[in-house]
């Protein structure tokens, strides 16, 4: 079995390909259709077909042979606190919140909030949620209330379920007062929810409407529900684009497509066998943790790791002190948190035995060559790029070590997985030459797992991801890519994050490679600002590796290094040295705040940053900036 033949058949034969990964699952009813695609860009898969995710997730495994092994493993160095349960123990408590859910009268369609931290209770409540056919949408345990209360008149959601607190890096998160605040902003109205105490923070329960988690359990819990027959194509769950502008995005999953798609890239992509132990760094909130903390592993059957903390709290060998404990097989994490771990001693990484490790993928941001090679030298591990977006739901390209290891170039997340058919073009829709720079596109149909549409909103569906074209429909990823001669993809960042220097467009992602390839640097991102000249300008923060000078001299090796990588054009017009980037708590530079305050504009909402200080010490950078050029 070889890439090119398991590809290729996707692409030649799907319907035969996708109907042969869907046999692996549980079915009601049998599909009558594998694909319709008789209304593009509205694609349906395994049409007429009825099944229910949670039953493939928990019941089929805690009723049969693996009911007494771990399911999930819950580890939580900021509480000090961890929990294990087996597929039996999860089928117990999924039952018994679904029969919460029931007895609130949440049923089949109807949409639940969920704005719960890192804790098991919020699997269990997504699982629950499937198991009735309510449609989820998890909120990030760390959005404003604003925010909050935008996805509750979006979504318009008969429940909400949430937590006292959440805790990160030492500190305590408070969230019911959050919620408050969104419920009383918010138009639509919340009938219930249902909070979790966990003794953090104060709690101002509202009266008829606030219930006590574990007191709902006891009065409102069943032992048994039976699982809601599902149509493939009913929706699963709402998950909102973070970063967006105006009204929140709400990308829409489908069930049964969804489904399959992760099922089969548990195996082909991620090579994950029985006995495996995954751990995914990301949060519940994003679709990462949708697709690869919950509902992936559980569907393959094996043990899926939830964490709440950062990777450096309380101090950077966290991680693998897990990984040694727990004999872990598979981490997903992503770059931005190996740019972070690069920061400090490597002894750290080194401090426990990781040999049980397979494989370290990572996704969520272009990879730079020099961070793929200093994770693969100090872990000893295979270290595979990937790329996919929330909308997908699972990889777009991605090397494919369950069907054949590919070679790896650094930097590049390799070819298109099966069902993609991915090519870069140009601002008409043509497909430019290899080793040309364009747009990453996606030619129709989107295989089985990606959005059904926008919320609500067809039209913004077809308008946002496929009408970029005229009289072409393609995918547009908002992403700028090459393909090179052996059809290997470089992803060079978001379109519209190309800098436009007095006509010579350049991707940010080419400025921050040379940057990150310099050994002084621990991680560094360019943005083009507005220039009375040049039309854009490039400038450059740089966050150096713990022991070394900022000083002019590295500042002169670095301009120069961008010069001779890449040509005179791309010199910044200038480089400051920061201690630290501002990140969502996701981990995503936010690069619109930072361009935000080069240019002097208001910085919106940055209510997920990750720490303020940070904003802080970039403005001061910008405008030290901008008295040395006046």
């Amino acid at each position: 079995m070889t890439y090119e033949s398991v590809y290729n058949a996707s692409i030649k034969t799907p319907d035969k390909f996708w109907a042969d990964a869907a046999e692996q699952l549980h079915w009601y009813e049998r599909w009558d259709e594998v694909l319709d695609n008789s209304n593009e860009p509205f694609y349906r898969w395994f049409v007429g077909g009825k099944t229910n995710i949670c039953y493939n997730a928990v019941d089929r495994h805690a009723l049969g042979s693996k009911r007494g092994q771990a399911a999930i493993i819950w580890e939580s160095p900021e509480s000090g606190k961890k929990r294990i349960l087996t597929y039996f123990e999860l089928y117990r408590e999924v039952n018994k919140f679904a029969g919460v859910l029931k007895n609130l009268g949440v049923g089949k369609g109807d949409r639940v909030v969920i704005y719960l931290p890192m804790v098991v209770e919020a699997a269990i409540a997504m699982l629950a949620c499937a198991r009735v056919g309510a449609i989820h949408s998890v909120v990030f345990a760390g959005f404003s209330y604003e925010s909050m209360a935008e996805r509750i008149d979006d979504a318009k959601p008969k429940v909400v379920l949430l937590a006292d607190a959440g805790l990160r890096a030492g500190k305590v998160v408070p969230l019911k007062g959050i919620v408050d605040k969104a419920i009383e902003k918010a138009e639509h109205k919340i009938e219930h929810c249902v909070v979790l105490d966990r003794g953090y923070a104060e709690l101002n329960m509202v009266p008829e409407r606030d219930l006590d988690w574990y007191e709902a359990i006891e009065e409102k819990g069943q032992f048994f529900v039976e699982p809601e027959e599902m149509e493939s194509s009913d929706p699963s769950y709402i998950l909102y684009t973070s970063g967006t502008t105006g009204k929140p995005k709400g990308v829409v999953r489908d069930t049964g497509g969804y489904m399959v798609a992760l099922h089969n890239s548990m195996e082909q992509i991620y090579d994950v066998n029985d006995g495996d132990v995954y751990f995914t760094t990301s949060d519940i909130g994003w679709v990462v943790g949708h697709s690869y903390i919950v509902y992936g592993p559980l569907l393959r059957g094996v043990t899926t790791v939830m964490y709440e903390g950062t990777p450096i709290h309380p101090d950077p060998s966290v991680w693998w002190e897990i990984v040694e404990k727990y004999g872990i097989t598979h981490v997903f994490s992503s770059p931005t948190a190996f740019r972070i771990l690069r920061k400090h001693p490597e002894k750290y990484l080194k401090t426990h035995d990781s040999s049980s490790l397979k494989y370290l993928f990572l996704a969520g941001e272009p990879l730079d060559d020099s961070t793929w090679n200093w994770a693969a030298d100090a872990l000893d591990v295979k270290v595979i790029d990937h790329y996919w977006q929330t909308e997908s739901g699972w990889p777009m390209l991605s090397n494919m070590p369950g069907v054949e290891a590919l070679p790896i170039k650094p930097g590049s997340p390799t070819k298109p997985v099966v069902g993609y058919k991915i090519k870069v073009v140009n601002p008409d829709g043509d497909q430019v030459p290899n080793g040309q720079k364009g747009f990453l596109v996606v030619e129709p149909p989107l295989p089985p797992g990606n959005l059904l549409t926008i919320w609500g909103n067809d039209e913004r569906y077809k308008n946002s991801y496929f009408g970029f074209f005229q009289n072409k429909l393609l995918y547009m990823t908002g992403d700028y890519g090459i393909e090179d001669q052996d059809g290997y993809f470089w992803v060079l960042g978001r379109a519209d994050e190309v800098i436009n220097v007095a006509g010579h467009r350049l991707g940010t992602r080419e400025v921050e490679e040379v940057i990150s390839s310099h050994p002084a640097v621990a991680e560094g991102m360019a943005i083009g600002v507005k220039d009375e000249i040049k039309g854009q300008a490039i400038i450059c923060l740089i966050v150096l590796k713990d022991g070394q000078n900022a000083d002019d001299e590295k500042r002169k090796e670095l301009r120069n290094l961008i010069r001779e990588k890449i040509g005179p054009v791309a010199t910044p017009r200038d480089i400051k040295f920061v201690t630290m980037l501002p990140k969502t708590r996701s981990g995503k530079i936010m690069r619109r705040v930072i361009k935000a305050v080069a240019e002097g504009e208001s910085m919106g909402d940055i209510s997920t940053i990750e720490d303020g200080a940070s904003i802080d010490e970039v403005m001061n950078a910008v405008e030290s900036m901008q008295e040395e050029l006046t």
